[in-house]
């Protein structure tokens, strides 16, 4: 690899069509990851959270907009503070942390309300919200007075 090369790394404009450094596109790296699968019946978000658990998570749904967080930065401030030393060591490298995120989901409007169901196992947050029949348009006849 050349200097050129490791410059026009740096500086890729593949996605934004103007040359912005690479490591600002990286800026989610925290963010969990999230794939999204729509059924006849329900819509369904898989959430990978590795190390947590279903207490270290909040999930809400208000005017069809689902919010996946983790909990308050205080706790989790009190967390990473505790585990600063290590029990029988000194850390060498620590690169694992936990960390805040909060994602928001705008959801259509066929989706239930009623029916959200929410699951955790293995490290993977499943959400299953329902769905329902919407009105379909009608033809209105006008009728003269």
């Amino acid at each position: 690899m050349n200097e050129l090369s490791l410059f026009n790394s740096l500086f890729d404009d593949r996605d934004f069509g103007f040359a912005i450094p690479a490591f600002t596109k990286s800026c989610n790296l925290n963010m969990p990851k999230v794939d999204v699968k729509e059924t006849k019946d329900a819509y369904i978000l898989d959430m990978d959270l590795p190390g947590r658990t279903e207490k270290d998570v909040d999930v809400d749904l208000k005017d069809n907009v689902l919010t996946i967080a983790s909990h308050e930065e205080e706790k989790n401030e009190k967390k990473e503070k505790k585990e600063e030393k290590a029990e029988d060591g000194e850390w060498l490298i620590r690169e694992r942390r936990t960390t805040e995120f909060s994602r928001r989901f705008s959801l259509p409007q066929d989706v239930d309300a009623e029916n959200v169901n929410a699951t955790f196992k293995n490290g993977v947050l499943t959400i299953t919200i329902g769905r329902k029949t919407l009105a379909q348009a009608k033809k209105i006849a006008i009728t003269a007075a």
